[in-house]
């Protein structure tokens, strides 16, 4: 395996000495940025990864990108558990790295740094790279704009209809004779019976209804986290938290929505009959994860292609007749499916970095978004992640894609324009994606966008983080019995009545109208 490593990257690196011959990738720059070809471009990232393991140093597909790109990258990976946390500190500290992963481009912290100066405006320099133009979409670039109408990092692209939304164990409703649910009521339904059904048929009353969690950093979504959030905004039909009113002619929170108050009786509800754990207030993504992964949990809110990445093998481990099909993603509930901005984070470059060199990791990532250079990440390393068959297509070992960490390069680099290939290492696979694209192409005619993404109010900035903290508190407290809904109620006429809020509205309502021409 050894040998089968070093020719493969012989390969790599010969065929890749041509195409950067073409492209550029070193430290040395031209007028644009481009890098010479004899010495390597260093840069040092901070960013997110999902895996328990972070990629090392000598990492294989991590080696055979920076021989691609001509660089070394040095790489802090940071567990998505903490990485708000990191991020706050990491930025006070001034001791930035050179390429950072900022998950909210509109967090005070970073936007306080970018009045200041601290970071660099992109806007007059990526359009002179190909990748960042053609490879992100234009909703991205205009949802990731500052104040002054200026993009200060990189959105990292996602398919604006590759969204996080419910996937239910379809074995599991087949099991119990349910009908796939199609509103919140026979979602209800669903969860109930995965609860008092014994649906993994194992005599124990060991099962939740959904994987729901409630984390201090999930200040959004209804701040009751991605889960419930997503209960929240099949409840209220919005995505994100403000609500165009024709009537009015203004935004209106979605907190004043309702609504919103229907769906925290909801959950109320749904935790008082222990359809969601116990200990939600204490457990975090991975430990939502694992209940799902475990076949303790029948509904979990994520993208349908974390199947075999997080979840499916896992399960096949556990339960030895699930099948790839049973991850089964709902198109929508009460006709809605929310659309996401097209970008997950950015990627900022501190202004303690030269001009030069900031356009030499402009330069890097354009090269890295080139199919040949990022399909080493897509696909590993020819001998050692896939081989080919008589026809020269790839055949993947994903056993050693997921050891290798080959996923976790998409949270600094990612390219969505590549074409979508279904075919999985099995027909069980294969169908499952072909499935999840159907799902997808079918959740298009009905995704609802966040009409609110990317407009900003300076009264917002100052009151949101501690009013999200509140909204977060009193649903808790509501959800957990501390507290009766009627807490609720008083807090919504209080906050109608708040002038810095009322404020917020009207700053949040006339970006709107700037930018939609009203």
């Amino acid at each position: 395996m050894r040998d089968a490593k070093v020719t493969a990257w012989l390969l790599i690196l010969t065929a890749f000495t041509v195409f950067l011959s073409g492209c550029g990738g070193g430290s040395g720059t031209n007028a644009s940025g481009s890098s010479t070809a004899d010495e390597r471009l260093e840069v040092s990232i901070m960013t997110i990864t999902p895996s328990a393991t972070p990629a090392a140093e000598d990492n294989p597909i991590q080696k055979a990108i920076e021989e691609a790109t001509n660089s070394k990258l040095n790489i802090q990976w940071v567990a998505n558990n903490v990485y708000k946390e990191k991020l706050n500190l990491t930025l006070a500290s001034g001791d930035i790295p050179e390429l950072i992963m900022i998950n909210d481009p509109y967090g005070s912290t970073f936007t306080s740094m970018v009045k200041q100066g601290a970071f660099w405006d992109l806007t007059p320099y990526y359009k002179e790279y190909p990748n960042l133009v053609d490879g992100i979409p234009e909703v991205a670039w205009e949802h990731t704009k500052a104040a002054d109408g200026s993009n200060y990092g990189i959105p990292r692209p996602r398919d604006p209809d590759d969204v996080s939304f419910f996937i239910l164990r379809k074995d599991w409703l087949d099991e119990l004779g349910l009908s796939v649910p199609t509103t919140t009521d026979e979602l209800y339904d669903v969860m109930k019976a995965f609860v008092e059904q014994d649906p993994d048929g194992n005599g124990q009353d060991d099962t939740v209804g959904i994987a729901a969690y409630i984390a201090p950093e999930d200040l959004g979504g209804g701040n009751v986290g991605p889960i419930l959030g997503a209960i929240d905004e099949s409840f209220t039909g919005v995505s994100g938290e403000w609500k165009w009113d024709e009537e009015a002619g203004q935004l209106v929170y979605t907190a004043l929505l309702p609504e919103t108050r229907e769906a925290l009786e909801y959950y109320t509800r749904a935790y008082k009959d222990k359809l969601l754990p116990e200990d939600l207030l204490s457990m975090v993504q991975s430990q939502a994860r694992d209940l799902f992964k475990g076949n303790k949990a029948g509904i979990i809110v994520d993208k349908s292609g974390t199947m075999r990445k997080i979840y499916a093998d896992d399960l096949k481990k556990v339960d030895k007749n699930f099948k790839y099909t049973d991850f089964y993603p709902l198109t929508t509930i009460n006709g809605y499916v929310s659309k996401s901005d097209g970008y997950n984070g950015i990627l900022a470059i501190p202004k303690t970095v030269s001009e030069e060199k900031m356009k030499q990791i402009l330069r890097l990532i354009n090269d890295w978004m080139e199919p040949e250079v990022y399909n080493i990440q897509k696909y590993g390393i020819e001998g050692v992640h896939y081989t080919l068959d008589a026809s020269g297509e790839k055949v993947l070992n994903s056993e050693q894609l997921i050891a290798d960490n080959a996923s976790d390069f998409n949270h600094v680099v990612n390219v969505i324009t590549l074409p979508v290939d279904y075919t999985g290492e099995t027909e069980e696979e294969t169908a499952a994606n072909t499935f999840f694209g159907q799902v997808k192409e079918e959740r298009a005619k009905h995704s609802v966008s966040n009409i609110s993404s990317g407009l900003q109010s300076e009264t917002g900035t100052e009151i949101l983080p501690d009013l999200n903290k509140r909204i977060q508190d009193l649903k808790s407290k509501i959800i957990l019995g501390r507290e009766p809904i009627e807490a609720w109620d008083t807090f919504v006429q209080t906050l109608k009545q708040d002038a810095k809020f009322i404020q917020m509205t009207e700053e949040m309502t006339a970006a709107y109208k700037q930018r939609a021409g009203l």
